[in-house]
C-alpha cells in the first residue's frame, strides 16, 4: 500500500509538472508572436528605443534555446516563466505603453520584483556553483545569502547607470523626472532603495533555506534545475 501511495503521489507531480511546461510553451508562443510583430511596427515607425526595449524580450523568450545549444544547460520553466513576466512587465507594459507614467505604483513593483529576482538569480548561481561538481566551491550558508543580495543590488545599479546614459545621450526619459525633481535623482534613489530592500528580502530567505531547508519554492526550484541538469552535479 505504501508503494502505490508514492506511486501514485509522483504520478500527479509528473502531470502537473507536464501541464505546467505545457502551459508556458503556450504562454511564449503567443507572446513571442506579439512580440516579433511588435518589433517590426516600432521599427518602421523608427522608435529606437521602444525598438531596443522588445528586442531584449524578444531574446529573453528566445533564451532557453540559447542555454541549452550553446551552453547544455537546461533552464527550467518556472525560471524561464518569472523572467518572461517580469521583462515584459517592465519593458513592453512599463516602458513601452507607459504604465509608468500612468501608474504611479508600478515603478515601485517593478523595482521591488527586480530586487527580489535579481536576488534569487545570484543565490541560484552561487548555491549551484558551490554544489556543481565541475568548480571547487566550498562556501557558508552566509557568504552564498551575501552574494546573492550584492548581486541584485549590482544589478539594480547598472540599470540605473544604463537609464541615466539613455537620458544623456539620447535624449530619452528612462529616469521618469518630476516636477519637483527634473533631475531624476529622486526616481534613481526610490528604485535603488526598494531594488535593495527586495534583495535583502530574498537573501535572508535563502539563507534561512541553506540553514533550515524550510523555504518551499526555493526548495523547488532548486531540485528542478538540478532534475534538468544532472550531468553538472554530483549523485548524492
Amino acid at each position: 500500500m505504501p508503494e502505490f501511495n508514492k506511486k501514485k503521489t509522483l504520478s500527479i507531480e509528473e502531470v502537473a509538472t507536464s501541464r505546467g511546461n505545457r502551459a508556458h510553451r503556450i504562454l511564449v508562443g503567443v507572446l513571442l508572436l506579439l512580440m516579433v510583430v511588435e518589433w517590426v511596427a516600432l521599427l518602421l515607425e523608427q522608435r529606437w528605443l521602444s525598438t531596443f526595449l522588445v528586442t531584449l524580450i524578444i531574446v529573453t523568450l528566445v533564451s532557453p534555446l540559447i542555454f541549452r545549444h550553446r551552453l547544455a544547460v537546461e533552464i527550467p520553466a518556472e525560471f524561464h516563466f518569472a523572467a518572461v513576466i517580469f521583462i515584459f512587465a517592465s519593458l513592453y507594459l512599463g516602458e513601452i505603453q507607459s504604465f509608468y507614467q500612468r501608474f504611479w505604483w508600478w515603478d515601485i513593483v517593478l523595482h521591488g520584483s527586480a530586487g527580489l529576482l535579481m536576488g534569487i538569480v545570484g543565490f541560484f548561481l552561487v548555491y549551484l556553483l558551490n554544489e556543481s561538481k565541475r568548480v571547487e566551491l566550498h562556501l557558508t550558508p552566509v557568504f552564498i545569502s551575501v552574494f546573492a543580495g550584492l548581486f541584485a543590488v549590482a544589478i539594480g545599479t547598472f540599470w540605473e547607470i544604463f537609464e541615466f546614459s539613455m537620458d544623456q545621450l539620447f535624449g530619452f526619459n528612462m529616469q521618469k523626472p518630476m516636477l519637483d525633481d527634473p533631475s531624476g535623482l529622486t526616481d534613481t534613489m526610490w528604485d535603488m532603495i526598494v531594488n535593495a530592500l527586495g534583495a535583502l528580502i530574498i537573501s535572508s530567505m535563502g539563507w534561512w533555506y541553506l540553514k533550515h531547508k524550510q523555504m518551499f519554492f526555493v526548495r523547488k526550484w532548486i531540485r528542478a534545475f538540478i532534475r534538468k541538469n544532472p550531468h553538472m552535479f554530483d549523485n548524492t
